[in-house]
């Protein structure tokens, strides 16, 4: 087995915490009393996201950087190239689409539009403090976030290199950091690290980053084993996060579940085992990241529009035009994908690999 198919189940996870967070977003468009705990902790997809970067990262660089042959510039356009095409495009269609509701005469949030923190979003600055409200496209919080990881990827990389013979003390003490962390925000600022979006965004994935980061080296270092108890594990870890979100429990406890899910799904994989690695679930978690992104300006053109045509009151979506709504966003973002994502990601990678073949004749001229 290739190690592209050891991570091939962690890309189908990817759909399934995109639609946790869709489900968070769009839960509050029926109208009910309260959403399930399961549902109302959906935030903590991002948490999900968080730490499977951190693990595929390390994945796909740590050789280059044991050996001396990773390339920074590389690197960052690569990662630039899978995130920032669809990011603008969202900003600039969350920009239509509000200058044509309020050229219409509808109201519209005042903070979409904020001329004040486009710099910050331009610039994939805005969770890191430099937006003063969050505006345009307000997912997109968390590709800024991730920017920060992308930039300080080496310092992971390093870390986990120094920890290599001991990879079990680095999932402890990964897993003590971000128990510390949380636990040290919430008493300083009286609110939870994994509710930052624009304010202390770019803090929020450090410790899930490096969880995912441990978690590599672990699984790295552990020969294959049989895919039965790997399988078991990643029941157990994914049954383990999905009870305590139904009891409310702490988040720490859920984003350590989510990460033992996370190694005992690759672990089953490197043992031979085929579970989420069908072709549709594959796809589903390639465009993940489109589901990700649209899904809020899905849900201003879907709940305003019905709520307009149907004279629906307060917004409040029926159960079958809701579940409409929700799958909605699935072939919409496929679109997204084709039309916009993965063009623009090859002709990013077209662009770089143009500059490095004309860079010896510029040299030698």
């Amino acid at each position: 087995m290739s190690d592209a198919e050891h991570i091939r189940p962690l890309t189908a996870l990817r759909f399934f915490a995109a639609m946790w967070v869709v489900l968070f977003h769009y839960w509050p468009a029926l109208g009910l009393a309260g959403a399930p705990l399961a549902v109302a902790k959906g935030y903590l997809g991002v948490e999900l996201f968080f730490i499977l970067s951190g693990f595929i990262l390390c994945h796909v660089y740590r050789s280059e950087v044991e050996g001396g042959r990773f390339a920074y510039g590389d690197f960052l356009w690569a990662r630039l190239a899978r995130i920032y095409p669809l990011h603008l495009a969202t900003l600039v269609a969350m920009g239509l689409l509000a200058g044509a509701a309020t050229a219409a005469g509808f109201a519209v949030d005042a903070n979409i539009l904020s001329w004040a923190a486009l710099p910050a979003n331009l610039l994939l600055l805005q969770a890191w403090g430099f937006a003063p409200v969050a505006g345009w496209n307000h997912p997109s919080w968390s590709i800024s976030a991730e920017w920060f990881a992308y930039l300080t990827f080496p310092i992971f990389a390093w870390a986990a290199l120094a920890l290599r013979r001991r990879p079990g003390l680095a999932v402890v003490l990964a897993a003590a950091f971000l128990a510390g962390l949380y636990a040290a925000f919430e008493a300083l600022t009286g609110k939870l690290l994994t509710l930052a979006t624009i304010h202390w965004g770019a803090l929020r994935i450090v410790p899930c980053f490096a969880l995912g980061c441990a978690l590599h080296s672990l699984w790295r270092a552990r020969e294959a084993g049989g895919a039965a108890p790997a399988l078991a594990g990643a029941w157990i870890s994914g049954a383990g996060a999905l009870v305590a979100a139904l009891i409310g429990a702490p988040d720490t406890v859920i984003v350590l579940a989510l990460g033992g899910l996370i190694f005992f799904l690759a672990s089953a994989a490197k043992a031979g085992s085929q579970t989420l690695s069908h072709p549709f679930l594959i796809y589903l978690g390639e465009i993940s990241y489109s589901i990700y992104m649209i899904c809020v300006p899905w849900k201003i053109v879907f709940v305003n529009g019905m709520t307009s045509l149907l004279k629906l009151e307060d917004g409040h979506l029926p159960w079958p035009l809701w579940c409409i709504f929700l799958l909605g966003v699935i072939p919409l973002a496929a679109l997204s994908y084709h039309l916009i994502e993965k063009p623009a990601r090859e002709r990013m990678k077209l662009w770089a690999k143009a500059w490095k073949s004309r860079a010896p004749s510029v040299a030698g001229a």
